[in-house]
């Protein structure tokens, strides 16, 4: 049995399939149930503001002095990965924290345009609920990289990420993994 090490902690988990739920409710009530989707960006927002605080104060793999790369870092990941060479970290590789960021950027200019539009200065401010959709929609298309980027690491890699992130376990590094 291949021995495993704990590299997402409680918090981490819980805020990333609160996140996931909350875009995924926020997406489909967008149309029809006006107060779920409000409500629903609002508790996303609050998210945003947690893993903020949890990205400073956290465990190392939460703390985005562990993941956050220069561009750089993160062109070279994904030249690795078109060439079939990158590396295995055992928290999240230089492309998943960039994406970790672009998503929480998105998710936040979301959740403020949804909020501005709701005020009563700027509802009907149609320029306000078009920029508001342009962002949910670009979210949807990293949403969408992010999963692709999940699967190609659990293929390449051998390990199921998406269970990693409901257990909070990896395996252990292998030498000329990065840790």
């Amino acid at each position: 049995m291949t021995e495993t090490v704990r590299v997402w902690d409680p918090l981490v988990r819980v805020f990333h399939w609160s996140f996931a739920t909350c875009f995924a409710v926020a997406w489909i009530s967008a149309e029809n149930w006006d107060s779920l989707h409000e409500k629903t960006g609002y508790v996303a927002l609050s998210l945003v503001v947690f893993r903020l605080f949890w990205g400073v104060i956290g465990p190392r793999y939460a703390r985005f002095s562990q993941f956050v790369r220069p561009p750089r870092d993160v062109l070279g990941y994904l030249r690795a990965i078109i060439g079939g060479k990158e590396s295995r970290y055992l928290g999240h590789n230089p492309a998943g924290g960039a994406m970790i960021l672009v998503l929480l950027g998105l998710m936040a200019a979301t959740g403020a345009t949804g909020w501005i539009y709701s005020t009563p200065s700027y509802h009907g401010w149609h320029w306000i609920k078009d920029v508001h959709e342009f962002l949910a929609t670009s979210l949807m298309v990293c949403v969408g990289l992010h999963v692709a980027g999940v699967l190609l690491a659990s293929l390449r890699h051998h390990e199921n990420l998406v269970r990693a992130m409901l257990t909070g376990r990896k395996r252990q590094a292998d030498p000329g993994d990065i840790t």
